[in-house]
């Protein structure tokens, strides 16, 4: 796991200062070593910057930029089946100067093309340059797990894992995309490809940008797709064929992730995912894994009981840390440096605090994202099941004219998101013009309608088009697909990556292996979500390894209470960033709707409602220190 930056300049004006100044920005994720590599080629002058966390070979071998004949790669990530590739490519005729799963991807490169991306099993964002061919690439893995912006503009190409290394440079201009700040306060994180700056965009997952450095010309080419594999046939296997073979695949995603030259960790909070990782990559080791911890004085945020049943159970080596609520509260003025673009997932708070307890210990820690996606985990699923299934038994032609009184929007769930009833009837309409699964999640999930962001923007952004994935194969499961692509990698592994770098700590992502993806999805939902008991495959595995009292408990989310601590201890941040004064002078949004939802959030009992008030807060600490 490391840093990357640099740039392809087709004006040539970029120095390898330039460069070095972009890639050091980036030392927090790569403490160990530093490499660049500027070179004036015939169609551009091109760099390549690493920042070093030395994870596999530790030697000199391992250092980077890396050349192999004519090609040069900068890489962020790991792939873990290198020793296999690497065994194929020496019955080629290849041989190898490191153990280095980087010099792997140049042989690879040699012998197949851009055709190699297919063989690795891996998280990675790498840029490589065919100084013979007069070509680079810019990659990154399928889920997305690792970032890659882009910055595109008068000729110039800037890259980087974070958007911090752009700011280093003049050249960069920092005009604020409003398509995207619109979508930002619907959702609270801003969808790939989309950034908060124009002008620039993350690389779309599962894909790769191939430069031409003579023509100055771009082709954008898919490599692989999340959204193909659940148009694939259904599975039709017996309850313990299912099992069986998921869990071996499990098994093998699990433990390719262990591999490493230092010592690795799991994140456990004794749910169903990451206790299923522990169970199985314990059972299969002869070592005590090491796991970790965070807990909270108070209970309703407290996972650590339940971690700890967990841990003693299997016999690992575990680590608990109660955090105070001051240790957390600490974190929040940190959170606009380690996220460089707004971001309101308040979750990030208890990441980074884990985190930080475990890089004490080890250098990389496996985290148990993506279970809910790929196996139906989230609570929301019952309630898009039960509008999908309601709806879908009423005619269209029906369904369209009860949208226009939108009457059956009472019986709208939006009230866990204390949405207002003129909300809940917007998104009861919603939903009777369009009753897909995927569109009723996402109006679901919505925090803000389009009403309420004309109101709050002076300046009104054009609503950015999600695709609404459907699939005849089984329509429940374009809701899994939906969050895999959006949900989980723009809110959930952001968060991870961010959290986790901030402190130069690798984290991994076991259940995104492609192999679980593409098996997970040609599972029917209803084995997924059996007789409405969610997540029933991972659950029954894990049942395998621990019982069912231990496991057994109301889900909880990975959270603090941010909103409370907003009207108490943390008023005067409110106040100050949502100052009226402030809000007039830079003319985003509209100052009168501030202080109206403000003033109404700080003086109501409740302590849940207006959450977005906390992406306006995000979103004013981030615009303070990056515009």
């Amino acid at each position: 796991m490391c840093g990357i930056a640099g740039f392809i300049d087709f004006k040539k004006q970029l120095t390898e200062r330039d460069l070095r100044v972009m890639t050091d920005r980036l030392i927090h994720r790569g403490p160990d070593a530093s490499g660049y590599w500027w070179q004036e080629l015939q169609g551009a002058a091109v760099g390549l910057g690493h920042r070093r966390l030395s994870i596999i070979d530790l030697s000199e071998g391992g250092a980077q930029p890396k050349v192999r004949g004519n090609l040069r790669i900068t890489f962020n990530g790991e792939m873990y089946n290198y020793v296999e590739v690497r065994d194929e490519l020496e019955k080629h005729g290849h041989s190898f100067q490191s153990e280095s799963d980087t010099e792997v991807i140049l042989a690879a490169f040699q012998q197949w093309g851009a055709a190699c991306l297919e063989r690795f099993i891996g998280m990675f964002a790498f840029v490589l340059v065919d100084e013979n061919a007069g070509k680079a690439y810019i990659v990154r893995d399928r889920a997305g797990v690792k970032p890659l912006y882009i910055y595109e503009n008068n000729g110039q190409f800037l890259f980087a894992s974070e958007l911090k290394s752009f700011h280093t440079l003049p050249q960069f201009q920092k005009e604020i995309n409003l398509d995207a700040l619109s979508y930002y306060f619907q959702y609270g994180y801003i969808p790939t490809p989309h950034t908060i700056f124009k002008n620039c965009q993350k690389l779309q997952p599962g894909s790769y940008l191939e430069i031409d450095l003579n023509k100055q010309t771009t082709r954008t080419h898919k490599y692989w797709n999340v959204y193909e594999k659940y148009e694939q046939p259904l599975l039709d296997l017996s309850e313990k064929e299912l099992l069986d073979e998921t869990e071996k695949l499990l098994t093998s995603a699990f433990q390719y992730r262990m591999v490493a030259d230092v010592p690795v960790g799991v994140f456990l909070s004794g749910g169903y995912d990451s206790s299923v990782v522990t169970a199985i990559l314990q059972a299969n080791s002869t070592q005590k894994i090491k796991t970790f911890t965070i807990g909270f004085e108070n209970p309703k945020y407290n996972e650590s009981p339940h971690a700890q049943r967990v841990a003693a159970h299997l016999g690992t080596e575990h680590t608990e840390y109660i955090c105070t609520e001051q240790e957390a509260k600490d974190i929040i003025p940190e959170l606009p440096e380690i996220f460089d673009e707004p971001f309101g997932d308040s979750s990030a708070i208890p990441t980074t605090l884990v985190s930080r307890i475990a890089r004490k210990h080890v250098t990389v820690a496996l985290s148990a994202d993506g279970g809910d996606e790929l196996f139906a985990g989230y609570s929301r699923y019952h309630a898009v099941a039960n509008l999908h299934g309601k709806t879908e038994k009423i005619p269209v032609f029906m369904r369209q004219i009860a949208a226009q009184g939108a009457r059956v929007a009472q019986g709208f769930s939006g009230k866990k998101y204390n949405q207002s009833r003129s909300q809940r009837l917007l998104k009861g309409k919603a939903i009777l013009q369009d009753n897909s699964p995927v569109s009723i999640l996402q109006n679901q999930v919505q925090r803000l309608v389009d009403s309420d962001l004309q109101r709050l923007l002076l300046k009104q952004g054009k609503a950015i088009n999600q695709q609404h994935f459907t699939t005849k194969n089984d329509p429940m499961n374009a809701v899994l697909a939906w969050e895999y692509r959006n949900y989980m990698m723009d809110d959930i592994l952001v968060k991870v990556d961010r959290a986790t770098m901030s402190v130069a700590l690798e984290g991994r992502e076991p259940f995104l292996d492609q192999r679980i993806a593409e098996w997970g999805a040609q599972i029917p939902f209803a084995q997924k979500y059996r007789d409405g008991n969610l997540k029933d495959i991972l659950k029954k595995i894990t049942h395998r390894y621990i019982p069912r009292d231990i496991m057994e408990r109301p889900k909880m989310g990975f959270g603090v209470p941010v909103l409370q601590w907003l009207k108490t201890d943390l008023r005067d941040l409110t106040e100050n960033y949502l100052d009226d004064q402030r809000i007039r002078e830079a003319g985003i949004f509209n100052p009168e709707i501030v202080a109206q939802q403000k003033n109404a959030f700080l003086s109501a009992e409740s302590t849940t409602s207006f959450e977005w008030l906390w992406f306006l807060l995000m979103f004013e600490m981030w615009r303070e220190k990056w515009t």
